[in-house]
């Protein structure tokens, strides 16, 4: 029997306010081990903010995130920040690397952060993760040396460099052109597949989001819709 990744209980956040604006509401989902699944919905439905929910970027205003069956609820906020190091890996529309860094050097981020490898052991795990995505002969280029879809298959290596179980995807193809979105998505699924990782992703991609497990639909902040496509790999 596979254990529960990422569960949600009730989750709900609530923006305070004078007007109070709610984000998601009592969502309750169970993420399992090697699972591609789809967060979508329309365009403020809560898609982004139930990923940032589920990833800890975020804390919920009632209900819990379980990371594994261990409620975050209850944990500090350097227990948190060492599950997202450990347990999570974060993809982003926007790949958010450091422009002054060699994209080696982006990649070693998460592991220098962690501290658990000697320096050159963290360069040497960055250059394997460029090449596995065909990217060694530009490990010394810094991101803007690189096109849109090859920055954003460097932020997925850097989302592997500490070999967390989970990848959480916010729009990872949203800002790409047909060809590297197609790249980007085999190498999201090769993930699921290949490396027997989980990857959630919020997608407005319903063509791309046909083709992962599951669909999770949002629309207002709630769970509207819960499709099983594929079934885990």
């Amino acid at each position: 029997m596979r254990s529960t990744l990422i569960e949600a209980r009730g989750v709900t956040k609530v923006l305070g306010g004078i007007v109070p604006v709610t984000l998601v509401e009592d969502i309750n989902l169970a993420i399992m081990p090697r699972e591609f699944i789809a967060i979508t919905g329309p365009s403020g439905s809560g898609k982004s903010s139930l990923l940032y929910l589920l990833g800890l970027l975020d804390l919920p205003s009632g209900g819990e995130v379980l990371i594994e069956g261990q409620s975050t609820a209850v944990m500090t906020e350097d227990e948190r920040a060492e599950v997202r190091l450990t347990r999570l890996g974060f993809v982003f529309q926007f790949h958010f690397l450091l422009p002054e860094f060699s994209i080696t050097e982006n990649v070693a981020l998460p592991m220098r952060a962690l501290g658990n490898l000697p320096p050159r052991a963290i360069t040497a795990r960055a250059e394997e993760l460029l090449e596995s995505f065909g990217l060694a002969d530009h490990r010394h280029k810094t991101p803007d040396q690189l096109s849109g879809g090859q920055r954003q298959r460097v932020a997925v290596a850097r989302a592997l460099a500490n070999d967390p179980p989970v990848i959480l995807a916010d729009e990872p193809t949203g800002s790409l052109d047909s060809a590297s979105t197609a790249q980007v998505f085999g190498i999201l699924r090769d993930l699921v597949a290949l490396r027997g990782k989980t990857v959630v992703a919020v997608t407005h991609d319903l063509n791309l989001a046909s083709q992962m497990h599951r669909r999770i639909h949002i629309v207002d902040g709630r769970l509207a819709k819960h499709d099983e496509f594929v079934g885990p790999a």
